[in-house]
């Protein structure tokens, strides 16, 4: 092929050797803390600032840094911590008792084979959606200013004070959220405040259950107010309505709190389901237009290169060359339809290899193609922490499963069925890993945009983190595996077990769709709510500038549980007050910035340390191996946990803040 890759305007450091090998160290640990936190919260981090701020910390010491050098740092770090995100569908294998473990090369295979393809889908997307877009991408922005006011290449002592502080912010939140979940650990300070009770004539039941997460409140700063607003709209309709309603009319004995976490767990969570469903569908009807426009302009950038005119492009519009673009992907297909064929074949369906390898070639290329631009989009409406990728897994594992009923059930005997959702669920986990990149991939873009990056070299960079991560992803899942478990396993103590409450969701649809046992009634009054609160949420853009009531977050509100939810939203609100605050001083937006890379040390000190426990949990057979004190110590754990929750938080920001005041980043 004759096309080369585009050269920079004029030489730079950027894409080099050191910053590779930084961006795979900074991979290695944000990658195995959000695999542990997602599985956990049911939610994943954005890994760009925590990961920008600690590159430029280390680039400082070389002369010839340069912004773009860091953001090529971030760029690797963020993909292979989005990549982390297959976590929502791939544990369903486990869930089910086809997998024991998670194999290593097939997992592998999954994770490299459809980021990279992610990786290309976003190329002709990013023309359509951060180019030609007013699109907002909080994140990619939020990290191009770090980037800017603390790059390599500004020597200014205010610039690496400003750099200084915001690594100090980083640290101070990891090294507080970590020291608090070891002491979590030892059953010293309670884990959650939780309590379940009846209500009602009729014995209807529900609860509250605050988590004691740094991460999760952290979480919710990050998310913001509205969608923190949203979030408790959702913990409202699943806790304060259905709860109680299908509790009640299901007349269920025993201890409320189990009667209240079977109805969430089958019923409750479907209607959160149909309501991300519609939210994505809505996502997907308004992004034609701006799809089309984007590949017409790749094409067209594709043409001026033949021409020998590529240097007249500018240096942030020089993309992968389209053909290398769809070369790769085809590459990409290869390893693929081996994977979907072996898969086939081990699941009992091998007497319809050809079909399902050919049918399940184009359904990830169409579906992945089109999950990649509604991901891409409400990435860049609301950010990466809250796309729609529990929507997006719930569409495509439902639409996966009634193409096998439809084509080849029933063809197949009974005892078949097994293997049917097993299959539906490694098409879906392929798909899955392709909308993972796009979902964070376009902000990493959009950071490269605002910094004179050239898109390539970024795209270069997205393709490395994305082995790396796809290389880390499977063992941290074995390990995570073998010490908890998850919920709903048999043999798993539902105390310790970790939540993955989107595998246990997309699992559960899948196995409804091919046994034809799914109460889709459940799913549709969801998909009214979401209508409904799209109509909300469009009279409210109409009326108000600043609020808005996003469907996705109300559906996360209403499926996640509400050990999650409710922390995030405490979360959001104290992320706003802080904020608020903040803009009552002279520095607003260096004390802001201070707090949002406190709350990224924040989520990744509690991770890490999650994935450490886990590794002596199984190195050492004991489901506690660090706690110090019997359940007798609960009511007084819960005591001193909340307390000492509250008060080391209200220290920290008191101390951001007061470190946001005397900041040069202003």
């Amino acid at each position: 092929m004759s096309a080369q890759l585009p050269s920079s305007a004029a030489p730079r450091t950027e894409l080099t050797v050191r910053g590779l090998i930084i961006g795979v160290v900074i991979t290695l640990v944000f990658t195995a803390a959000n695999v542990f936190f997602g599985l956990k919260a049911g939610l994943t981090f954005a890994t760009s600032i925590p990961a920008a701020v600690i590159s430029m910390a280390i680039l400082r010491g070389f002369k010839n840094s340069t912004i773009q050098e860091n953001n090529i740092v971030q760029t690797i770090a963020s993909s292979a911590g989005t990549l982390s995100a297959i976590i929502f569908v791939l544990p369903g294998l486990v869930m089910i008792g086809w997998w024991n473990g998670f194999p290593f090369w097939v997992t592998f295979g999954i994770c490299a084979t459809g980021g990279i393809l992610g990786v290309m889908y976003t190329i002709p997307l990013r023309r359509a959606l951060v180019t030609d877009s007013d699109l907002p991408y909080p994140e990619g922005v939020a990290c191009a200013e770090v980037l800017k006011v603390g790059g390599g290449d500004d020597s200014e002592s205010s610039a690496e004070e400003s750099s200084k502080d915001g690594l100090l912010a980083v640290a101070a939140g990891t090294a507080v959220s970590a020291v608090f979940a070891i002491v979590v650990a030892t059953k010293i300070f309670a884990s959650d405040v939780v309590q379940y009770f009846r209500i009602g004539d009729r014995g209807g039941a529900t609860g509250y259950d605050f988590s004691l997460s740094f991460a999760l409140l952290a979480v919710g700063h990050l998310v913001g107010l509205w969608v923190g607003v949203a979030m408790l709209l959702g913990a409202a309709i699943a806790w304060g309505w259905a709860v109680p309603h299908y509790t009640a009319l299901a007349g269920a004995a025993g201890a409320a709190a189990d009667v209240a976490q079977a109805a969430w767990s089958h019923k409750v969570r479907f209607l959160g389901a149909g309501t991300i469903g519609v939210a994505a569908i809505w996502t997907l009807a308004k992004l034609v237009k701006p799809v089309i426009s984007g590949l017409d302009s790749a094409m067209a950038a594709s043409r001026v290169r033949k021409s020998g005119q590529g240097a007249t492009l500018p240096r942030t519009e020089q993309d992968m060359p389209i053909g290398i673009v769809g070369l790769i992907s085809l590459i990409c297909l290869l390893p693929i339809a081996w994977l979907l064929g072996n898969f086939a074949v081990t699941t009992g369906l091998g007497s319809h290899l050809w079909l399902l390898i050919a049918g399940g070639i184009v359904f990830v290329v169409v579906m992945g193609f089109l999950v990649s631009a509604v991901c891409g989009y409400m990435a860049g409406l609301i950010g990466s922490s809250n796309s729609p990728l529990s929507g997006v897994g719930i569409l495509v594992v439902i639409i996966a499963a009634l193409l096998l009923v439809v084509t080849v059930q029933s063809q197949l005997p009974v005892s078949a069925g097994k293997g049917m959702v097993a299959f539906a669920l490694f098409i879906t986990s392929v798909v899955f890993s392709v909308a993972t990149i796009a979902n964070n991939n376009l902000q990493d873009l959009k950071t490269g945009q605002l910094v004179d990056a050239t898109p390539w070299k970024q795209q270069v960079a997205l393709v490395i983190g994305v082995l790396v991560g796809a290389a880390v992803i499977p063992p941290v899942l074995d390990l995570l595996n073998k010490a908890y478990g998850f919920a709903g396993m048999a043999g798993v103590d539902p105390a310790r077990a970790l939540a993955a409450p989107q595998a246990g969701l997309i699992s559960a649809l899948a196995q409804g769709v091919i046994q034809g046992n799914i109460d889709w009634s459940l799913i549709i009054l969801g998909a009214i709510i979401g209508v409904a609160l799209i109509i909300v949420d469009a009279l409210l853009s109409r009326f108000s500038k600043s609020a808005s009531l996003p469907p996705l977050a109300v559906g996360l509100g209403i499926y996640l549980p509400i050990s999650t939810t409710l922390m995030i939203v405490v979360g959001a609100m104290v992320g706003w007050y802080f904020d608020k605050r903040a803009d009552q001083t002279p520095k607003a937006e260096a004390t802001k910035q201070l707090g949002v890379l406190l709350a990224s040390g924040m989520i990744v000190g509690e991770s890490i340390i999650g994935v450490i426990i886990a590794a002596i949990v199984v190195f050492s057979g004991k489901a506690t191996p660090l706690g110090l004190v019997g359940d007798g110590f609960d009511t007084a754990a819960i005591w001193m946990g909340g307390i000492a929750f509250v008060l080391v938080n209200l220290a920290l920001y008191l101390w951001v803040a007061k470190r946001g005041r005397k900041s040069a980043l202003a």
